[in-house]
């Protein structure tokens, strides 16, 4: 297995929830991982309780910030070997009830922030011809329910993108995978949705496991896509 000790990664959307967990778990393994968040002030104090953990404030809908973040990090740390992106939101409203800058905010951070992310890691990552992407998606990009076309239209998207991404980068022996994680306990769900019963949820410490696990596989080896879900999820399949 790959050994991820003196690796540098971006996590997005890293001070809660599963970006939260994705940081802790990268760090124990020896990582130096870079918070990347709009939610500067809770992201750095997050970073200030883990070893090996920094943090940035970062927009990944706007290309400036993300570019300047990314060349930051090199700047820092000489190389950028991992990007997960995590950083996600919703607008849970009906079709009818959404507004066209509702839609395009959550398809500006859910999809096109992973876009710009990528598009300037790449960059670094080809001078080394190393390097590896994690998208994290969502059972969303498999699925659908009510009052969530804005979220669905976002993930589907990640993951098609993502596929198409792992086609180009292996050219340049980088790696592009998409982990699909289905309902956890966070604040993401439970905050919208306070009466979800707990155990039709996973630990998101899990997901994060499992994005370690990605990582961590053989140079000559790719796992391109990869499904999480919780045991009784009774929405799924």
């Amino acid at each position: 297995m790959n050994n991820l000790k003196g690796k540098t990664a971006l996590v997005t959307g890293g001070s809660q929830g599963l970006g939260e967990q994705i940081t802790r778990v990268l760090a124990n393994s020896g990582v130096q991982v870079v918070i990347g968040d709009i939610q500067e002030d809770k992201a750095r104090e997050l970073s200030q309780t883990i070893e090996y953990v920094s943090a940035v404030k970062l927009d990944v809908s706007r290309e400036d910030n993300v570019k300047e973040v990314i060349e930051r990090i090199v700047k820092m740390h000489g190389k950028l070997d991992i990007v997960v992106n995590n950083a996600g939101i919703d607008v849970t409203k009906s079709v009818e009830d959404l507004s066209v800058g509702e839609f395009e905010l959550v398809v500006k951070v859910n999809l096109i922030g992973p876009f710009l992310v990528s598009k300037y890691a790449l960059a670094e990552m080809k001078k080394k011809k190393k390097g590896h992407i994690v998208n994290i998606a969502s059972t969303a990009a498999k699925r659908s329910w009510a009052n969530a076309s804005a979220y669905h239209a976002s993930k589907w998207g990640l993951l098609g993108m993502s596929h198409g991404m792992y086609v180009e980068a292996r050219e340049q022996n980088i790696k592009v995978s998409a982990v699909v994680a289905g309902g956890m306990r966070t604040p993401f769900i439970l905050e919208r949705f306070p009466d979800t019963p707990l155990d039709k949820l996973q630990d998101p410490r899990n997901v994060a496991e499992t994005v370690k696990f990605v990582l961590m596989q053989p140079e000559e080896t790719i796992i391109p896509e990869v499904m999480v879900l919780p045991l009784m999820e009774s929405s799924w399949p």
